[in-house]
């Protein structure tokens, strides 16, 4: 077993031992009282219980769903009846019944895009006869998406209501996701206003980028000049990554060709869409990955999507089961819906005329009783200025609001008892706060003020910020070693600069070759440093036996003009020096920023030792070391 040594534990024992100085020192000037840093705590509070308010057996098997419909595909059509998401009873009734005549057209025979095209309040059904193409998780809103995943193909959807209106959903493909795709597009812009001779000229000029294309011309050079897509241009065409897992989405003619293309590089014939003509280039095509792999990706999307209702809802159950919940609400109810007047739909209401029943109890759970006086406190408090209701809906759904919240708020208030590593959390949290603020205010902004201290400290630590060798020229970084070969032949040549070396080699893809020009520091840049080959770990090693400190890195060192190929981390490098830069001095003005951290850093070092004076410390050291052990 591996023993951890008495001298680490010691080291790091002075460390926690100055952090709990700073919280402590913070404590002692009131930091905890701030207003701001009590809400700021608060806010961090508000974020860090919500894993803690939720139906956590639900929520793993909502992101379970949603990792198999990021997997698997859904082609699906649509025809929307539209409804506000707070329309009155009657015109929902109205929109339910008009979807219910629509699905009756379709079960009795009727062509889906010719009815979608009629009668689909979606305005995009014109152009695409209620067909949405490929989608997966959390693409749609989640009723639309539950009830098509659900369903056979084939088949016509019951109406589904969104907040959209009613939906008559149409399956008509499934299949395991494609995957996440980086592409670019050449485009040449149709419409239906165009007449057929100037169809037929973008016809044209999409063939004859093609055919440019197929000569051997660049096809990031091709849309920067030929594509009429403004948005990506200027990126050689390039577009947002699509695809499983991604926000973005394209028209399915777009996407089934681009996923037609077999190998990153290539690219495919001209194809039209409802918005022209387009030549695709793939650069890259990324598998759906594991269900562990997108695990913490998923359950934060999850987390911010409708479906967690669902979570919250049975987690309200739960806590009225556990919290014994009892309502007398039936008896005490219709005082606020058969007095109470319009007034409380302008944000006006003042409350009950009258108060005599106040006291009487609503509803009970663990040491908990809400009044008709905290409901109508409640009621005032939140009302907001909207659309006349009926009033009876109206109370009955502000009480269960009601109900929900002073639920939530009293689990809320349980969290440190019920769970110790929420209460950890956020004491760490806490103390974190306070350190940060305490710092900044005795250490930080003092430094930073103190012009005088921080020139004071430069002119008797001058020898601690030298510049080291520094370098002044062109890093190319290749692909392989047959790239790097063909730029020392092009340094070679005295008609050749860095940038038509780039354009020569960079003819299929702009990762070929990468340059950069900048003066580098030999001590603080990556690449000047030589690998160490790791060594084997040795079976018989001493565990207890203190590791010696690992050495500097070594540095590479570089001559004047073209030097010798390099390689870093498996890539090649080559490196062309215009300037070899010798160590010197930096001038105060080059050195500001480190020195104002140095003296920082002494100051905190001055003040930890007057907190140390100031506070008893108690170490037991038995407890310490039976960690090693």
């Amino acid at each position: 077993m591996f023993l951890t040594l008495k001298e680490d534990l010691d080291a790091y024992m002075q460390l926690f031992i100055n952090y709990k100085l700073k919280v402590k020192e913070a404590e002692r000037l009131g930091y905890d009282t701030i207003p701001k840093l009590v809400t700021e705590l608060g806010q961090y509070r508000q974020q860090l219980s919500l894993p803690y308010l939720i139906d956590k057996e639900k929520n793993e098997a909502l992101i379970r769903e949603a990792y198999d419909r990021t997997a698997n595909e859904v082609r699906a059509s649509h025809i929307m009846v539209r409804l506000k998401a707070d329309a009155p009873p009657k015109d929902t009734l109205v929109a339910y019944e008009k979807a219910m005549s629509i699905r009756k057209r379709l079960v009795e025979g009727e062509n889906f895009a010719d009815v979608a095209r009629v009668y689909s309040e979606d305005p995009s059904a014109v152009q695409n006869q209620g067909d949405l193409g490929y989608f997966h998780a959390l693409i749609m809103v989640y009723p639309f998406e539950d009830a098509a995943y659900k369903m056979n193909v084939g088949e016509f959807s019951m109406p589904v209501r969104t907040n959209f209106g009613y939906h008559i959903i149409k399956v008509t493909d499934k299949r395991p996701a494609k995957g996440k795709m980086v592409a670019a597009h050449i485009m040449i812009l149709t419409d239906k206003s165009m007449n057929a001779d100037a169809l037929a000229k973008a016809e044209q000029k999409i063939n004859d980028v093609y055919a440019m294309l197929e000569s051997g011309s660049s096809f990031e050079e091709l849309a920067g000049k030929y594509s009429e897509d403004q948005s990506s241009k200027a990126k050689g065409g390039k577009l947002p990554e699509f695809g499983a897992g991604t926000k973005q989405r394209w028209v399915p003619e777009f996407e089934e060709a681009a996923y037609s293309i077999t190998e990153d590089g290539k690219y495919c014939k001209p194809f039209k869409s409802p918005y022209g003509w387009h030549i695709i280039k793939r650069y890259s095509l990324t598998p759906v990955g594991s269900y562990e792999e997108l695990y913490r990706e998923l359950k934060l999307k999850v987390e911010r999507d409708m479906r967690a209702e669902t979570t919250k809802a049975s987690f309200i159950n739960s806590l009225k089961t556990s919290y014994g919940f009892k309502d007398y609400s039936d008896k005490y109810l219709g005082m606020f819906y058969n007095t109470m007047g319009p007034e409380i739909f302008s944000a006006n209401w003042k409350g009950l005329e009258n108060h005599a029943n106040n006291s009487e109890i609503l509803c009970t759970f663990a040491n908990v009783t809400l009044t008709v006086g905290d409901f109508e406190q409640y009621l005032i408090e939140n009302q907001m200025a909207g659309r006349v209701e009926e009033m009876e809906p109206f109370i009955l759904k502000h009480f269960d609001l009601f109900v929900k919240s002073e639920l939530l708020k009293y689990e809320d208030s349980q969290l440190e008892s019920k769970y110790p590593e929420f209460k950890a959390l956020m004491q760490e949290y806490r103390d974190g706060i306070l350190v940060f603020d305490v710092m900044q205010n005795e250490i930080w902004n003092k430094a930073s003020k103190d012009t005088a201290g921080i020139r004071a400290y430069y002119e008797a630590h001058k020898t601690d910020f030298t510049y080291p060798v520094r370098y002044r020229g062109d890093l190319y970084r290749c692909m392989d070693k047959a790239t790097a070969d063909k730029v020392i032949e092009y340094l070679a040549s005295d008609t050749m600069d860095y940038a038509k070396i780039q354009a020569a080699i960079n003819t299929t893809s702009e990762l070929t070759l990468i340059i950069k020009r900048n003066t580098f520091n030999s001590e603080t840049t990556d690449w000047m440093k030589i690998e160490k080959k790791a060594k084997p770990a040795s079976t018989d090693a001493d565990p207890c036996k203190k590791t010696k400190a690992a050495k500097p890195a070594k540095i590479r060192t570089f001559k004047m003009g073209t030097n010798k190929v390099f390689i870093y981390k498996d890539e090649y490098y080559v490196f062309d020096v215009e300037e070899i830069m010798t160590p010197r001095v930096r001038e105060f003005a080059e050195a500001k920023g480190l020195v104002t951290a140095a003296y920082q850093t002494e100051l905190e070092t001055k003040w930890l030792q007057e907190l140390r004076t100031k506070y008893t410390i108690v170490v037991n050291n038995d407890v310490l070391y039976s960690l090693s052990e």
